[in-house]
């Protein structure tokens, strides 16, 4: 019989060594990647094996455990994730075989010949609609699609997509990360949503900025200052307003909108602004394609209809991604049915589910705490009562459920918007077959190497490598605001998901918290103002990891046809990263010890 795994987070006696040998994995998947230039797949496997050489020798897992985390983690990467970006690439194909994409270029172009401005427009504010709407890699797949369909350069494509998928990840898929980060620190999604519109919207300012001054010089940056200024401030103001608006408005809820509402509204807003305001010098790539049709002659004018059609297979595409994401919202409330069968299942794995218990430091509440709840009262009522709380806070073992959520996965919204075009665009046979066939050719490596990636990244969660890490960072004592945010931007980095760092990382993040309050550092805060700024640093300090996971790298070489430069596209964006992680931190900083920057963090009501 197996043997339940408890977790300890110095195995080795000496917490140098074991941090050492906790970051070996992340260190041999970078060697591999970067100096090494193994392909994706290979350094994947590598990270992996020895990620469970260090689980089963060092720390002392279960064999059998160790290698059914790395079962769990593919799983994850082939659904949701893989199955969603396939689904992505599959819309983008049936867009370009039925010459429905070219429109789509024109009609950018058309709002601006400019490189930069299309950049901004596709880039930020229509990939922010769709990290609002689906997450998981989509927005750069459709992006990154649609900026080399416009002519740019295949690699800055991918290297600008990933730079704009930063700011509006907290809120991606309606929401889902700060949902995870309260399912784990039990603070209310209304407060953090609060703290994150204190402090993403400074960045949804400057990342067209970023993005821009990565194209070009200064001085062509700033010739389209109105252009990035427009786009960034519309979109943070919307974000600023969905996020914090119940507080204000009681009752009136709509942090889950954020990014779709802001998405739409900083593309018509830049829309508009462009009818008066047009840059004095365009700039545009010198393979900016010409508006020549496949035959040789000129294309047709565009007319509103001709758009529409075009346009038609992503808003539907969106509409059946927010709906499934309603849907998905109920499913955290209890089990929904679509006829007789439910719309996911939740599958245990086999001998790791509630087999794998947590540090018991990782714990808000310990076991013997819970324990003298449960005997304070002689009181019958009182009595039953806390029996209930001890029950709910006491630790428990570590569940390990794949979601098998065939209909609200973020795929399958895709999958259905790519049947119905085909449908509506009167695709024949030899048609769908081309489209599927270049699918699979284009996914044949990226979905392996984020099934292997995410594999990779459950091991060191269930082994208890990623809490070894996490408490080095805890030992910054003061400093610890700022590392808060370089800890959520390690988490994504290790899991591919803003809502895995926030699940992997979030309740460390609150016993942090606690632990430095008391310590008499935050003298501006209190206890519960602490833990909610610390928290929700761990998910605004992740989104800045969100353009070097292996994920998005992955999705985006796919998106570019960039495949076997993922270690080029890694080293291009990896300082954006840093130092958008860091400015993150000492704004973190910031409202943890200056006033009045502390007059931003809520309190728990």
């Amino acid at each position: 019989m197996l043997l339940a795994y408890h977790q300890n987070l110095d195995p080795l006696g000496n917490a140098i060594l074991s941090t050492l040998f906790a970051a070996s994995p992340v260190v041999v998947l970078f060697v591999l990647l970067v100096p090494m230039r193994w392909l994706a797949p290979k350094a994947g496997l590598g990270g992996a094996i020895t990620a469970l050489a260090v689980a089963i020798l060092v720390y002392g897992m279960p064999p059998v455990s160790a290698f059914m985390s790395f079962v769990h983690g593919v799983l994850f990467g082939l659904l949701p994730v893989g199955w969603t970006i396939f689904n992505a690439m599959l819309l983008y194909n049936i867009t370009v075989e039925t010459g429905q994409f070219a429109v789509v270029r024109r009609s950018v172009a058309g709002l601006s010949g400019d490189a930069r401005i299309q950049a901004i427009l596709i880039g930020f504010a229509f990939g922010a609609f769709l990290e609002g709407a689906a997450g998981g890699g989509t927005p750069v797949a459709i992006c990154g699609a649609i900026m080399v369909g416009l002519g740019f350069d295949p690699f800055l494509a991918a290297v600008l997509c990933l730079i704009a998928n930063t700011s509006p990840v907290a809120y991606g898929g309606l929401g889902t990360p700060l949902i995870v980060l309260t399912g784990v620190t039990d603070l209310p999604t209304e407060t953090l949503s609060v703290m994150a519109g204190h402090q993403l919207p400074i960045m949804s300012c400057i990342v067209p900025l970023w993005m821009t001054r990565v194209m070009c010089n200064w001085k062509q940056t700033f010739e389209v200052w109105p252009a990035w200024v427009v786009s960034g401030g519309s979109f943070a103001l919307f974000q600023y307003t969905f996020a914090t608006i119940h507080t204000w408005i009681p009752g009136v809820v709509l942090y889950p909108m954020t990014d779709i509402g802001g998405g739409i509204f900083s593309l018509v807003v830049t829309a508009i602004f462009l009818r008066f305001w047009r840059p004095k010098h365009e700039w545009h790539y010198n393979n900016q394609p010409a508006h020549v049709a496949a035959d040789g002659s000129k294309e047709q004018p565009l007319t509103a209809g001709r758009i529409a059609l075009a346009w038609a297979p992503y808003a539907i595409m969106s509409v059946l991604l927010l709906l499934t994401g309603l849907v998905r919202q109920q499913e955290g409330r209890g089990p929904v049915y679509f006829g007789p069968i439910r719309t996911n299942y939740m599958i245990p794995i086999p001998w790791l589910d509630r087999e794998v218990h947590r540090d018991a430091r990782l714990h808000t509440i310990r076991t013997e705490q819970a324990l003298a709840v449960a005997l304070a009262s002689t009181n019958p009522l009182d009595a039953a009562v806390n029996v209930q709380l001890a029950q709910r806070f006491a630790p428990k073992p570590e569940r390990a459920e794949w979601n098998f959520a065939w209909l609200t996965a973020p795929g399958t919204a895709v999958f259905g918007a790519a049947l119905i075009s085909m449908l509506m665009l009167r695709m024949n046979a030899g048609q769908i077959w081309r489209v599927f066939k270049r699918t699979c050719w284009q996914m044949q490596i990226p979905i392996p190497t984020i099934a292997l990636m995410l594999g990779l990244s459950y091991v060191t969660r269930y082994a208890g490598m990623d809490a070894t890490l996490g408490v080095a960072f805890a030992a910054t004592g003061m400093l610890y605001p700022f590392f808060a945010a370089i800890l959520g931007w390690l988490g994504v980095f290790l899991t591919g998901t803003d809502a895995g760092s926030n699940a992997l990382f979030g309740s460390l993040q609150k016993i942090t918290a606690t632990e430095v309050y008391r310590s008499g550092a935050f003298s501006h805060l209190s206890l519960d103002q602490a833990q909610v700024l610390i928290c929700t640093a761990n998910s605004t300090g992740g989104v800045m990891g969100k353009m070097i996971d292996a994920q998005s790298i992955c999705v985006a070489t796919a998106a570019t046809h960039q495949i076997g430069r993922e270690a080029d596209i890694f080293k291009a964006v990896v300082w954006h990263s840093i130092i958008l992680a860091a400015m993150i931190g000492l704004l973190t900083l910031l409202q943890a010890y200056v006033w009045p920057f502390t007059l931003l963090v809520p309190g728990v009501s």
